[in-house]
Formats: C-alpha cells, structure tokens, sequence
C-alpha cells in the first residue's frame, strides 16, 4: 500500500473492507481499530451485558469479513452498515438470552431506549434515524404490538393476551404499524428522484 495516494491510517472506510475482504492482515486490523468502540458501543446498549457485548463485536467483525463483498455504498456508509451487523446480531443474542418473554410494561422503557439512548449515537446515520422517528410518531398501541411481534418474536396470539386485547386488533395493530415503517423505509431521500 506503499504506493497509494493516502497513508494506511486515512484510507477511506470503503479502502479499509476491501483490504478486509481479500484477508490483508493490515487493513484489517486498522478496520478494527476505527470501528471497535462504536460497535462495542452499540452491542453494549443493546445487551448491557460486557461479555456478551465482546462477543458481539468479535461476531460482528467476522461477519463483515464473510460478507464484505455484498456490502453497497449506496445503501449506506461502512459504519451504518457495520453498526447495523451489530445491532442485529446484539438483538439476536438477547433474544436467545431471554428464557421467557419480556413483561409488557417494561416495554415503555424498551421503547425510550429504541429512540434515546446511546444507542442512537451509536446508529447516527440517515436510515436509523428516520425508523426511530417513525417509531416515535406511531401510536403507542401499535408501537408496542410491533416491538412485542418484531423484536421479541411474539405471535399476535401473545401479543393479544399481554396487551389483552382481541387477537384481529392485535393483528391490526401490527400490521398497520409495518406498514406505516415500511413506508418510511420505501420513500426516496431527498435529491435521489428524478423530474
């Protein structure tokens, strides 16, 4: 890399996942090094468990090795799309942790930590943003059927019985908020239409 335009600490992110892909031991560890403390930063709001956050991050890490070749800078940057494993593979640990479902009245407190929380720094990018405010402007009936149903996996079946409401309107619930988020996520950004 001795030939390149930047020295190897100021290569671009998208430089650092390509020396990543093809298993260059010096990008790889300056990758690394760049990206560990924001996605120990997001596994930890997620588990708020540090042994399990570590493990996270190291399975965060593999996975961008695995699938650095799918990555697209269109769809985001090298952080929001690497702060976007972890959150995901944080979410799938604590799930797996979880021996029975979460209590419906704590999630009020899940919900304040989907829209502030460190976590949000953490996942500070355009797309993260714009779910967490859709989240927030759902009616907090529909917020919760689709926390319980997305999140912790829970049928409408369960959610009707936590929420003890009737299993259509859980239904209803749910699927009215999906539609509201996918809405969200379908609408093009400003400047990416053409007239």
């Amino acid at each position: 890399m001795s030939g390149s335009r930047f020295p190897v600490g100021r290569l671009p992110d998208e430089a650092l996942l390509s020396g990543l892909a093809i298993g260059d031991p010096e990008l790889a560890v300056i990758f690394v090094r760049r990206f560990q403390h924001r996605v120990i930063g997001v596994a930890m709001a997620v588990t708020r468990d540090p042994q399990l956050a570590e493990d996270v991050a190291q399975q965060t890490f593999e996975r961008a090795w695995r699938h650095a070749q799918i990555y697209d800078p269109r769809r985001g940057s090298v952080m929001t799309w690497l702060t976007t494993i972890a959150h995901n593979l944080a979410v799938d640990a604590v799930r797996a942790r979880r021996t029975e479902p979460m209590a419906p009245e704590d999630l009020e407190e899940l919900l304040g930590v989907v829209t502030e929380t460190p976590e949000r720094w953490a996942l500070a990018d355009e797309a993260s943003a714009q779910l967490r405010a859709a989240l927030a402007r759902l009616p907090r009936e529909q917020a919760r059927a689709l926390m319980m149903a997305g999140v912790y996996g829970m049928t409408a079946r369960q959610v009707a019985d936590a929420e003890r409401i009737p299993v259509g309107t859980a239904k209803t619930r749910i699927r009215a908020a999906m539609a509201k988020m996918r809405a969200v996520v379908a609408s093009p950004k400003r400047g990416d239409h053409v007239q």
